[in-house]
């Protein structure tokens, strides 16, 4: 490996303007791509839409819940002829707009009602009022202050696209004079999602500028025994800008999940630029600039890549995750720590070179603050002679941890990871609300002749048979529901009959529950539940379809929100323990392909007690698994390999030089200990950026994270010197033990 880093730090060394001026290239090149950064807010994120549920999730929203946009709109008395007439002149103007859809309200269903005419007056109105079915007017107008506009937009727009037709909208309704005492606002998915990005930005911009700071007021205060300490800072500032540039070029989204995986890059990027300066510091006390550079890039070099890959080890078992935003995550950490290690290789040596680099005062910069360094060596030499007691008392928590784990709550309630004060998610409650339903769940239902009355028959006594069953479900609408209002209560019993009736049913309310005679929607509305609930019900629900037997060609499965959302919680509760195993077998084969050795298991020990440790912590501060925080356990045996791996690293080389384990440990925790001491306190301020955001999902993420770097400190400085001894005393119980047995064969 050194043999690779050589070429590199001649390079650099001898030609740093050369390196600084390409580098620079490189700059301009990702802050172009920076402009090309899009958001997802969709339920892309959240579903692989590749999969049966995902393609099933799509034909769902295409066929029934488009993505629409709902305008509120509020008065004294909502049916009154100016009303109706106000927004019958809304409804024009809108289909008049490019990318909408459909538009309905209770003036275009009044206008069905009336001939194809609009009411003039209010005893025309309260005559169609008298003739719609009561649960068909409440769709409309929920009360008597209040009624909606539903629009529409076509499939497949995208954010851009989706954020001017919003605007266009709001241009629509500001250009008709509104009544007097008549108010308007716009909500709905589409106004959710908009809105949403517009935080989503905000709390990046946050969330990066208050990792920065933290970083500058950590390196300012636990830095400041080497020159330029803030240089740091500088490096992973071009780190994080290329990252985005490869993002913005490759056309990668941001989401909840990406947002959150920007402090991560920045404190783990911290860490990588604090060894490398650490290192130069020291080389550069006792020889040239030019040999400080050559010596920090080939020794310092590998050791920290095999950290690095080691930790995007970590984050690569997020992969088989079967969400998407976690995917994303663990693909972007991946990009920007990997920019981060060349950024720290390339720039500390370069512009220590380009800004003539001395190292502060006489003091030794193999051991930066003198007690401190000791202080550590001579706990890990005292920790390393007992290190079975240390083991046991790890090992102890680790497991109450593994028994607790699964009793902790998994959240996938939406609703609970955006800002609760967001106006958009205010103004989509109240819908809901209004409704008569915050928990509406959608069941598809596809086959042929969806109107054949057999089939109807088979949908109405499977909607009563539910609502008997479950007091949680409030009502149920479905095309068979519509057509018994439309016709006193009853269900044709021939197929003349039963298109009779549907020629009496508006369009607009008839398209909301079949879509030809081919697919068709059952919705029943729920009280609020949390999501454990939802899931349990999905899951009766099920059997039950089953056991209801519908006639032969007709399959009904759950799907929308409901299905997806609870989905999730399956997906989070095997997801994270399949990919923390994915990150053990993966760090375990790198490390033995690496080193070779038996000793190279030694940063396991300590990585296997802090996953352990995490939900001993979660526990105690009561948070919840959510799709970020499903994480954890791979993104902590990443982050926690890094400072075992630079240990085992400096140990083995100060162990080439004395032979003697616990000299190697003294030797190796007092020159390195410090400074990832440092580096581990300026990751930990960085992921503490996390709990900046209004987002409570990151910020509770940021939280645990914050916990995971205090405990993988804990591991590197206290439990791997014990896991190197104890795996000492092994090795030589096993040279012993085959010495014995080649005497006893001779």
């Amino acid at each position: 490996m050194r043999s690779v880093f050589e070429p590199i730090g001649r390079l650099i060394s001898g030609h740093p303007g050369a390196v600084a001026v390409g580098y620079l290239c490189l700059l301009l090149i990702a802050l172009y791509g920076t402009t090309m950064i899009t958001m997802n807010t969709g339920s892309d994120t959240y579903m692989d839409k590749s999969t049966e549920d995902g393609i099933l999730f799509d034909t769902y929203t295409q066929t029934f819940d488009s993505n629409a946009v709902v305008l509120l709109v509020e008065s004294s008395d909502v049916l009154s002829p100016d009303i109706i007439q106000y927004m019958a002149q809304v409804e024009t103007a809108l289909r008049q707009q490019q990318y909408i859809g459909q538009v309905s309200s209770v003036a275009d269903l009044m206008r069905q009602m009336n001939q194809g005419r609009l009411p003039t007056s209010e005893g025309e109105i309260l005559a169609i009022e008298q003739g719609v079915p009561a649960s068909v007017l409440a769709q409309y107008v929920p009360s008597k202050d209040t009624t909606m506009v539903k629009i529409s937009l076509q499939q497949g727009l995208s954010g851009d696209r989706s954020t001017s037709v919003l605007g266009n909208i709001q241009s629509v309704i500001s250009s008709i004079d509104t009544p007097p005492g008549v108010t308007i606002s716009m909500t709905g998915n589409a106004a959710f999602n908009k809105e949403m990005q517009s935080e989503i930005g905000k709390s990046t911009a946050v969330l990066i500028g208050g990792a920065m700071l933290l970083m500058v007021l950590t390196l300012g205060l636990l830095f400041s025994y080497v020159s330029q300490r803030f240089l740091p800072v500088l490096v992973v500032a071009f780190g994080l800008i290329l990252t985005f540039g490869i993002m913005g070029l490759a056309g990668l989204q941001l989401n909840l999940a990406v947002v959150g995986a920007f402090p991560i890059i920045i404190g783990l990027g911290i860490d990588y630029a604090i060894q490398f300066h650490a290192r130069f510091d020291e080389e550069a006390g006792h020889s040239s600039g030019e040999e400080a550079a050559f010596t920090t890039i080939t020794k310092t070099g590998p050791a920290v890549l095999y950290a690095m890959l080691a930790t995007s080890l970590g984050f690569a078992a997020l992969s088989i995750s079967s969400v998407p935003m976690v995917r994303d995550f663990g693909f972007v950490s991946i990009i920007g720590v990997m920019i981060c290690y060349v950024s720290s290789l390339i720039c500390v040596p370069m512009i220590a070179l380009l800004t003539g680099y001395k190292p502060k005062g006489a003091h030794q910069p193999s051991t930066g603050p003198g007690g401190y360094s000791r202080f550590l060596a001579s706990t890990a030499v005292k920790i390393a002679h007992n290190p079975v007691p240390i083991i046991l008392v790890a090992a102890l928590v680790a497991f109450a941890g593994v028994q607790l784990d699964s009793s902790i709550p998994i959240d996938t309630n939406q609703n609970t990871f955006v800002p609760s004060d967001m106006p958009a998610r205010l103004s989509l409650n109240k819908v809901f609300s209004m409704i008569g339903s915050t928990d509406p769940v959608p069941l598809y239902v596809t086959g042929g002749d969806l109107d054949d009355p057999v089939v109807l028959q088979w949908m109405d006594e499977f909607e009563s048979s539910e609502l008997a069953k479950h007091s949680e479900m409030l009502g149920v609408t479905s095309i068979a529901s519509v057509i018994k209002q439309y016709n006193g209560g009853v269900l044709p019993t021939t197929g003349a009959g039963v298109d009779a009736v549907m020629a009496r049913i508006p369009s607009s309310v008839r398209d909301q529950y079949l879509d030809g005679t081919s697919a068709a929607l059952i919705t029943f509305s729920t009280v609020r539940m949390e999501m454990p609930e939802k899931n349990s019900l999905k899951e009766q629900i099920i059997d039950e379809i089953a056991f209801s037997q519908p006639p032969a060609g007709i399959q009904v499965k759950p799907t929308g929100n409901f299905d997806m959302f609870t989905s999730l919680i399956n997906d989070i509760a095997s997801g994270k323990d399949r990919m923390t195993g994915l990150g053990f077998g993966l760090i375990l084969v790198f490390l033995l392909l690496v080193y070779r050795k038996l000793d190279a298991a030694t940063p396991l020990i300590p990585i296997i007690f802090i996953v352990g440790w995490n939900p001993v912590a979660m526990t105690i501060l009561g948070l919840d698994y959510t799709p970020i925080t499903a994480v954890l356990g791979s993104m902590t045996i990443g982050v926690a390999a890094e400072y075992t791996i630079l240990i085992m690293e400096r140990y083995l080389e100060e162990r080439e030089k004395t032979g003697n384990v616990y000299d190697a440990i003294e030797q190796s925790v007092q020159k390195i200990g410090t400074a990832i001491t440092v580096s581990g306190l300026a990751t930990f301020f960085g992921f503490s950026a996390l709990i900046l955001s209004a987002f409570p999902i990151i910020s509770n993420f940021g939280i645990s994270t914050i916990v995971a770097v205090l405990f993988s400190l804990i591991g590197a400085i206290v439990v791997m010197p014990a896991g190197l001894a104890l795996m000492d005393m092994v090795e030589r119980y096993v040279q012993r033990h085959r010495t014995g047995v080649a005497r006893s064969a001779a």
